[in-house]
């Protein structure tokens, strides 16, 4: 017999709020924002890695103490500043280049 996954009072309360447009549309942007600042810490945790350089050796390139950078590589709810993705994308000897979000080649300038 399997068991029924029960629901906190959370779980019903946030299903009763997606229900309303403008709260759904806010939370999905919201939510968007926040997977696409945890895939890019994601990925220079990998290329930190792969250049096999250490926490505290980032740490010691950057200027920063080096439990600021485990913290900002490890946990799940980084929301670091523009200023420290580049200080760290630069350490690991990268730069950063806005693409378009649909994949084309190129945009005229707004």
């Amino acid at each position: 017999m399997k068991k029924r996954a029960e629901t906190s009072g959370f779980d019903r309360y946030f299903a009763g709020r997606m229900k309303d447009r403008a709260f759904a549309t806010a939370y999905t942007e919201a939510r968007a924002g926040i997977d696409s600042v945890d895939a890019f810490m994601r990925s220079l945790e990998t290329l930190r890695a792969r250049a096999e350089v250490s926490k505290a050796e980032l740490a010691r390139r950057t200027g920063t103490r080096p439990e600021a950078i485990r913290r900002l590589l490890t946990t799940k709810d980084a929301n670091p500043t523009l200023e420290t993705i580049l200080s760290v994308a630069s350490a690991l000897g990268y730069k950063l280049a806005l693409v378009p979000a649909d994949g084309s080649k190129s945009r005229k300038a707004a």
